[in-house]
């Protein structure tokens, strides 16, 4: 996988783990803990695209 491919996946996956998160934040029943850790993931995808895109 060429590296452009790899950051458009990694893309993709922190635009869909920022859905999920606004999804849960709004859902009355969703757990905090569930929430944090989605958010930690979002980072770790953030932090890595900013690496690859220097």
């Amino acid at each position: 996988m060429s590296v452009s491919a790899h950051l458009e996946e990694l893309k993709r996956k922190h635009e869909a783990l920022s859905e999920q998160v606004e999804a849960e934040q709004r859902s009355p029943g969703s757990s905090d803990q569930d929430i944090a850790e989605m958010k930690k993931q979002k980072l770790k995808l953030k932090e890595e695209i900013t690496r690859l895109s220097v």
